[in-house]
C-alpha cells in the first residue's frame, strides 16, 4: 500500500474495523512522513452478468450504479456513505443469489426499494425514468401512493 502522500511502501497499521458486508476499514500511518490515512478492503465475490432489456448482457458495474443513484440523489440530504452502503447491499444480494445471470428489472427493484427508504424525492426522480413515468398524471400517481404506504 502506497502513502497518499510521499508514496512512500512502508505504513502500519494502527487500527482494524469490519463491517457488516464483509469488508475491513485499516487505519495506517507511514513509515516515512508519518501521516494517516484509511484503506478499505473488500472481498471480491462473484456477481452475475445484468441482462437488459434489450437482450445484451454485460457485467455488473457497482461504479455505474453509483452514479444513477448519486444523480437521483443529487442536491439532497443523502451521505456518500449511504448510497456506498446501499450499493453494497445491492451488490451483496445479487452475489447471494448465486446465479449467473439477473435481469436487469431486478438491479432496478432493489435500488427502487432502497432509495424509497433513504429519500423519497430521489425515489421520485429515480422511479420517473425507471419507471417510465413520462406525464404528470403519472407522477402524481407515484406519489399518492407513497405518500399512502
Amino acid at each position: 500500500m502506497l502513502c497518499p502522500y510521499c508514496n512512500n511502501q512502508r505504513s502500519r497499521v494502527v487500527d482494524t474495523s469490519h463491517d457488516a458486508r464483509g469488508g475491513i476499514r485499516r487505519r495506517r500511518e507511514c513509515e516515512n512522513c508519518g501521516q494517516r490515512y484509511s484503506t478499505y478492503e473488500r472481498p471480491i465475490l462473484a456477481t452475475p452478468l445484468v441482462i437488459k432489456q434489450d437482450g445484451t448482457r454485460e457485467s455488473f458495474d457497482r461504479d455505474k450504479l453509483i452514479r444513477g443513484i448519486r444523480i437521483a440523489c443529487a442536491k439532497r440530504p443523502v451521505s456518500a456513505a449511504d448510497i456506498e452502503r446501499k450499493v453494497g447491499e445491492i451488490e451483496a444480494k445479487l452475489q447471494a443469489m448465486g446465479r449467473a445471470e439477473v435481469s436487469s428489472r431486478i438491479v432496478g427493484d432493489m435500488v427502487i426499494e432502497g432509495l424509497k427508504k433513504l429519500d423519497q424525492i430521489a425515489y421520485i426522480r429515480y422511479a420517473i425514468v425507471y419507471l417510465g413515468l413520462d406525464d404528470l398524471q403519472a407522477i402524481r400517481n407515484e406519489i399518492d401512493r407513497l405518500l399512502e404506504g
